[in-house]
């Protein structure tokens, strides 16, 4: 085993926690998908919405979020139940 000093040594040992958490966090999401979230960048990514309209949606109470601080998150499962309310199907005649 090569000689690691000991600022090496804490990084790797970092690394490998890191590498353990990431799998721990990837088993979680694919057991409650339902529970993921992602924040108001992202949010605005997926929906290809302004800052304003994303706001505009939060405050008129069109898709629940939460806040800690400054920072908005959303739940994937309410952004999936939006689209769900909002969709008008095919008429099919």
């Amino acid at each position: 085993m090569p000689f690691y000093n000991p600022t090496e040594k804490m990084f790797l040992e970092i690394k490998e926690q890191l590498k353990e958490l990431n799998i721990i966090l990837t088993k979680s999401q694919l057991l409650h998908p339902d529970d993921l979230f992602c924040d108001n960048e992202q949010f605005i990514k997926i929906m290809k919405i302004s800052r304003r309209t994303s706001q505009f949606w939060r405050n008129t109470g069109v898709i629940g979020f939460i806040q800690i601080g400054n920072k908005i998150y959303f739940r994937l499962k309410d952004i999936q139940q939006l689209l769900d309310k909002n969709y008008k199907p095919a008429n099919n005649k």
